[in-house]
């Protein structure tokens, strides 16, 4: 469960604060399929960034798993960015020079997955996402729409139990952002906790929760079928 209760994050830009959350209250149960809405600037990256404990609150209280994340180690926080969450990116950032596989093996590597253990996990990663026929080609040798699915695969490898897009179709054609958004939509259905950022308001509105947020502020928070 993810609990966030007053979240303030401030940032100091050429002597200016920079106020990117205002107060947010949240509560997320696992399972949930949340989407954030929102026009540049309003906050929502950054609200995701602390989610993910990639970045850490100016001030209030973040709870996950009833434990408040303001007190764990940054050994602890890389352990739970490691096994408990995956991350998807509107830049894929895969590694030029490695393969598919190369790239999806990463985080098992910097895990300490033994290497028989590694390969049969990222058969099935790349499969989710139907790449196993591509596991040896290099990322510029794949299309945008594949470049995207061995970073979600990269992202899952781990099997975590949230996964946080950060605008997953941003860089991508109509055609294939509908394919990305159907595969993270099939991961969510098999019981992961999804949760997207997006400015594009069809992907937004798929979710079964909407979070809108203006100013570092939520505006609104709807749920489909409530009648709100």
């Amino acid at each position: 469960m993810i609990t966030l209760s007053g979240i303030h994050r401030t940032f100091h830009v050429g002597g200016q604060a920079v106020h990117a959350l205002k107060g947010i209250d949240l509560r997320i149960d696992p399972g949930e399929y949340v989407s954030f809405m929102g026009p540049s600037g309003s906050g929502k990256s950054t609200l995701l960034n602390i989610i993910g404990c990639l970045d850490r609150p100016t001030s209030g209280s973040y709870v996950l798993d009833g434990r408040e994340v303001a007190e764990l180690s940054e050994l602890e926080l890389s352990r739970i960015r490691r096994h408990r969450i995956g991350f998807v990116f509107q830049f894929f950032h895969l590694v030029p020079r490695l393969t598919a596989a190369e790239n999806v093996e990463l985080p098992l590597v910097f895990a300490g997955i033994a290497p028989e253990d590694r390969r049969a996990r990222i058969t099935r990663a790349l499969d989710s996402v139907g790449l196993s026929e591509r596991a040896e080609h290099r990322p510029d040798q794949l299309s945008g729409g594949e470049r995207q699915r061995v970073a979600i695969a990269r992202a899952v490898v781990m099997e975590p139990s949230i996964l946080l897009a950060d605008e997953p179709t941003g860089n991508l054609d109509r055609t294939s952002g509908e394919e990305i958004v159907e595969l993270i939509e099939s991961m969510h259905a098999r019981g992961i906790t999804l949760l997207v950022v997006t400015h594009n308001r069809v992907v937004g509105e798929r979710a079964r929760r909407r979070i809108r947020l203006a100013d570092g502020e939520t505006i609104s928070d709807e749920r489909r079928g409530d009648g709100t």
